[in-house]
């Protein structure tokens, strides 16, 4: 019945209740999100904890919902609703997966943090599925309107979490540096999606991809229109691969990331460093490979050379970083240029690459920020590289989820980290060999040039847990079920993925064809 429902709502185009099962698990979220702020005012005061669990719940009934959704739909896809302004295909799927994983983690490894800062209030949890939401949108959302909002609504409530512990001046500092270049950029993309408009007439991803196809191709219309809008086209490019840079920390749009990343409350960071990354990459493959497929030859270099000094530049910062939140932020931001090589890529192993790897990379961080969280205790901030020393001795455990943590982020194999980069490295050598062109091998050298580079601190941290001095607190770490729970799923998640990833691979192949068939498009 409801596979019969959902057809229904891609056949016509008008608006129908079915079109509201497309959207399914968001609605979900957003009725809780609500639920959780009305829960804030009516439970006693020291009782918002259980906000958090409702979240929790809340996160498990979208995922539900998006499970049911896909085996309903999974041989009709992709489905149009709202005018064609939401599609739901093999790509949105897993994005929203990745999505729900990442903010049911961020709310598990929350709880304990909150409760130590004295910050334990509904409405954090409120805003996490909030932000949630705007991502969910961001992956399926296939029209420009849409997805701006989307943007907004993510970028807003990230604000608003970054200086949530109102007492800290570092996080009040951090989330007006965060809201100002967030405002300035989100300023260039809206432009770069006028002119793009203004070219293709309309704010329909598909439309954009064909009127854009038109222009750029040898028909009438090209030989009409072509020279004189190319140079607006290509301004409208530039102006949304400017903006969205800024949205993934790319270099140079890359300053705001260190200070928001320290200065916002750690589990704040764990959330931003993942989910909102992630988001941002289902926003740049919607526009890019969608809309402005027929200009790859113009984005393509443009993004991979971004892509190499965001690489470069992320790694060798890190090597001086003494604040283990800035070093993972430099982190972030070469690992922004790694997932970059997905989509200059743009064939099946590089988007397979770049969602593994999504995934993985979620796990990997949370798991990080997680153990730096255990380490945060009354008087003892536990943010220091050094603050991990004698962790061994002290709590084995966790000194070993961290060293599995830090190698997967540096793609040693037999973790999930390898597997992502060996499909991101492995797009690359298939573009370059298919379309002749030499440069996609020395990106991918450099890439992994770089990669051998990164091990050096991230085996920092392995070195000061297990060669460090003891630790001169010997009290017990202090975990919450909740973050014990966060943290066994992380590692058992990036361990299965290293060790049995077909499964995966299988399933992101086969979901995201479509996209992949795109991308060959221009091999042609």
């Amino acid at each position: 019945m409801i596979q019969i429902l959902l057809l229904q709502a891609n056949t016509t185009a008008l608006f129908n209740v079915a079109d509201l099962l497309l959207i399914s698990p968001e609605l979900i979220l957003t009725v809780c999100a609500c639920l959780a702020l009305v829960m804030e005012v009516i439970l006693p005061y020291r009782k918002s904890k259980l906000v958090a669990y409702f979240s929790l719940l809340g996160v498990g009934l979208a995922f539900v919902s998006l499970g049911l959704q896909w085996w309903s739909v999974r041989d009709s896809l992709p489905l149009d609703g709202f005018y064609g302004m939401v599609r739901i295909d093999g790509f949105a799927l897993l994005f929203k997966a990745i999505f729900l994983v990442g903010a049911a983690l961020a709310i598990a490894i929350s709880t304990r943090y909150l409760d130590i800062e004295g910050e334990q209030h509904g409405e954090y949890y409120a805003l996490v599925l909030f932000a949630t939401v705007g991502m969910m949108f961001l992956a399926c959302g296939y029209d420009l309107i849409v997805l701006y909002i989307s943007l907004e609504l993510m970028a807003l409530t990230f604000y608003v979490l970054v200086a949530f512990t109102k007492r800290e001046k570092r996080s009040n500092e951090a989330a007006m540096k965060y809201f100002l270049l967030g405002a300035f950029s989100s300023g260039i993309l809206l432009y770069g999606m006028s002119l793009v408009y203004g070219i293709a007439g309309s704010t329909n991803l598909g439309e954009i991809g064909h009127s854009i196809a038109a222009i750029a191709s040898a028909t009438p219309l090209g030989e009409a229109a072509g020279p004189s809008l190319r140079p607006m086209l290509l301004l409208g490019m530039i102006a949304l691969a400017a903006g969205l840079f800024f949205k993934i920390a790319a270099v140079p749009f890359h300053m705001w990331a260190p200070d928001a990343y320290e200065g916002a409350p750690t589990s704040v960071t764990a959330f931003l460093s993942t989910g909102s990354k992630a988001a941002s990459f289902a926003l740049y493959a919607r526009i890019f490979i969608e809309a402005l497929n027929s200009m790859r030859a113009d984005w393509a270099p443009l993004l991979g050379l971004v892509a190499a000094i965001t690489i470069m530049v992320g790694n060798w910062a890190a090597v001086t970083q003494e604040n283990s939140k800035r070093l993972l932020a430099y982190s972030s931001i070469s690992n922004a240029g790694y997932l970059l090589l997905g989509l200059v890529a743009g064939n099946s192993y590089g988007y397979t690459g770049l969602i593994i790897y999504l995934l993985v990379y979620t796990l990997m961080n949370m798991g990080a920020f997680g153990i730096v969280i255990s380490l945060r205790r009354r008087g003892i901030i536990g943010d220091n590289v050094d603050d991990m020393a004698g962790l061994a001795q002290k709590a084995p455990g966790m000194a070993a989820m961290m060293t599995i943590f830090m190698l997967s982020l540096g793609g040693l194999p037999i973790t999930g980290g390898f597997i992502g980069k060996y499909f991101l490295f492995g797009g690359l050598l298939q573009r370059g060999a298919a379309e002749g062109k030499t440069w996609y091998y020395w990106l991918a050298g450099w890439a992994i040039i770089n990669t051998v580079v990164s091990f050096y601190y991230y085996i920092r941290f392995i070195k000061v847990m297990y060669l460090g001095d003891r630790i001169a607190d010997d009290k017990p770490l202090s975990l919450s079920p909740a973050l014990k729970t966060a943290l066994a799923v992380s590692v058992a998640g990036i361990i299965f993925i290293g060790v049995y990833p077909q499964p995966l691979i299988n399933l992101t192949q086969k979901l995201i064809a479509p996209l992949a068939a795109i991308g060959s498009v221009t091999l042609k």
